[in-house]
């Protein structure tokens, strides 16, 4: 008797053959469009009797679409891609002849076309996290300090030029930034280790020496010298104890430019794409 065998790809009908039992396998036929119109409201957070709601059919009738037993009536498209936001290419998952792409973008689009369905699901997600990290930095409000190119403990000067514009300084805004009106840059070690050479300190400018209290750090200008020091009724202190007290009645003239509330980080400073953003808002304001 010849030996029975069996086509190891498909059957005369076409299907994919269970090479164990040698009868059909049940594919999976469901529409892409039932699909996609899950994909896209679950992407928006949507309810099912939402959906519903909004193209004007029954709950039931999103579950069955969703489900592959039945297809929405081709009338009903135009209002389903209205409420999920999306194209008739995307909800069909076809490739819309309108769209051009740089390319940098086509590289991309044919690399995440080599990849498994599963490492496209990781893609996908990693793009989600990343998009919701870039959508809260940029939500963060921006406020605008006044920058001093003259370093404290460094610079020579008078008092009076304090009383120009500065440059602009776009930050972040948190709790140093919201009590600054200026920033100055740290020049020397007589202040280490809590304002290291190099440190930005964020300045609320005050022009009562007696509204400082013994310990609160301050910016001064003593004999048109600034310096960062910390106040006390002796005179002003160094954190750094290679450094003497320098004794008000040794000076001619000491004038206080503010209170230092704390240290800027770079970091804090806005990035370019946020000041230009900033900057267009307060415009059309005006």
């Amino acid at each position: 008797m010849p030996k029975r065998s069996f086509d190891r790809s498909t059957s005369p009908e076409g299907n994919i053959i269970d090479m164990q039992t040698g009868k059909p396998v049940v594919r999976d036929t469901k529409p892409v469009v039932c699909e996609r119109i899950r994909y896209y409201r679950e992407r928006l957070e949507m309810e099912q009797k939402a959906l519903a709601r909004m193209v004007g059919v029954t709950a039931n009738a999103v579950s069955n679409w969703e489900s592959g037993r039945s297809r929405p009536d081709i009338n009903l498209l135009p209002n389903i891609c209205a409420a999920l936001h999306i194209t008739l290419y995307q909800l069909y998952d076809i490739e819309d002849p309108t769209i051009r792409y740089t390319a940098g973008e086509e590289m991309f689009m044919e690399d995440y076309r080599r990849l498994t369905q599963g490492h496209r699901y990781a893609v996908r997600s990693l793009t989600q996290t990343l998009l919701q990290v870039q959508a809260e930095e940029h939500s963060r409000e921006i406020e605008k300090l006044l920058y001093f190119e003259k370093q404290l403990a460094a610079g020579i000067g008078d008092p009076s030029e304090f009383e120009d514009e500065g440059i602009p300084l776009y930050v972040y805004a948190d709790a140093v930034s919201s009590f600054a009106d200026c920033v100055f840059t740290v020049n020397g070690d007589s202040m280490e280790p809590e304002y290291p050479n190099g440190t930005l300190v964020c300045v609320h400018r005050i022009i009562e020496a007696d509204r400082l209290e013994p310990g609160d750090i301050g910016a001064f200008m003593i004999d048109n010298e600034m310096y960062i020091k910390e106040y006390q009724k002796d005179g002003l202190h160094s954190l750094n104890p290679a450094y003497p007290i320098m004794r008000f009645e040794d000076y001619d003239s000491v004038f206080l430019i503010g209170r230092v509330v704390g240290i800027l980080d770079k970091k804090d400073i806005a990035s370019e794409e946020d000041v230009n953003q900033y900057l267009t808002v307060h415009t059309e304001l005006e």
